[in-house]
């Protein structure tokens, strides 16, 4: 387990540490002022087709229409990019959380980019990029499911339904009453991303209502399609009436002033 001094050295290796200290010592920014360049910066260069980023890798997986009965050897394949480090992010959820948070939280991640991007995961394939056991994978698995998560890998999406991303069950459950705290014990995930996903889904119903449509509304919010449609799921399949309650409070507070901003997650 890291200590609070190895996390403080860790998070000064990261890329948006080491440009905040290009900010605040060469610009001389004011923290708040560099926090705020940083963000715009990463909204307006970050998910550029093409680009692996510090951090990222191309992996190659079964495509998501393979028949799940076939030999491996013989699924068609295709490439996909996964984040196995996410920087800061994860700094915060090894903080939070502790080693096995992190991993609970980065096999949440690498199933849901592979299902973006349309291709399943295996257990094993989890195992070989985060340098791991099969077994200890399993057992992640486990313990997921036990918490009511449901996990989008080969062999396990039959019955999940919609509303397949970890970030779609997170805004569901949020809608049916869970508090963020609970939603981090449960998840792994830190509050400062569960706050992240729930302002974007705010937007991306916001920007519904204005009879945008899939494919603008993932373009002005710098978000996959796949995850816009998930969002959309999460909002019609949960309709009831104190769930709309909860969902336009944060409406009138997250999105009563102002445009939604670029680059969400």
């Amino acid at each position: 387990m890291y200590n609070e001094l190895e996390l403080d050295r860790y998070q000064a290796k990261t890329p948006e540490q080491k440009f905040l200290q290009i900010l605040q010592q060469d610009f001389r920014c004011a923290p708040k002022i560099a926090e705020v360049i940083l963000a715009e910066a990463q909204s307006c260069l970050e998910g550029k087709p093409g680009n692996i980023k510090i951090g990222q890798m191309r992996v190659l997986l079964a495509r998501q229409k393979a028949a799940s009965g076939q030999a491996l050897d013989q699924v068609s394949q295709m490439e996909v990019t996964w984040t196995i480090d996410a920087g800061a992010e994860d700094v915060t959820v090894l903080r939070e959380h502790g080693l096995n948070g992190l991993r609970l939280v980065r096999i949440q991640r690498l199933l849901d980019e592979a299902l973006e991007q349309g291709a399943l995961a295996t257990q094993e394939d989890l195992a070989r990029v985060l340098q791991t056991s099969p077994r200890t994978i399993k057992r992640d698995f486990a313990e997921l499911h036990s918490k009511g998560l449901y996990l989008p890998s080969r062999g396990y999406m039959k019955g999940i339904g919609r509303g397949q991303t970890h970030k779609a069950q997170i805004i569901r459950r949020w809608l049916h009453g869970e508090s963020y705290d609970q939603l981090s014990i449960n998840s792994h995930h830190a509050v400062s991303s569960i706050n992240r996903y729930l302002k974007t889904f705010v937007q991306v119903v916001r920007l519904h209502r204005e009879e945008m449509s899939i494919n603008q509304i993932a373009l002005l919010l710098q978000i996959g399609a796949p995850l816009v449609r998930d969002y959309l799921d999460v909002y019609e399949y949960n309709a009831e009436a104190e769930w709309r309650e909860r969902l336009e409070e944060q409406l009138t507070r997250l999105c009563g002033a102002g445009e939604p901003k670029k680059g969400a997650e």
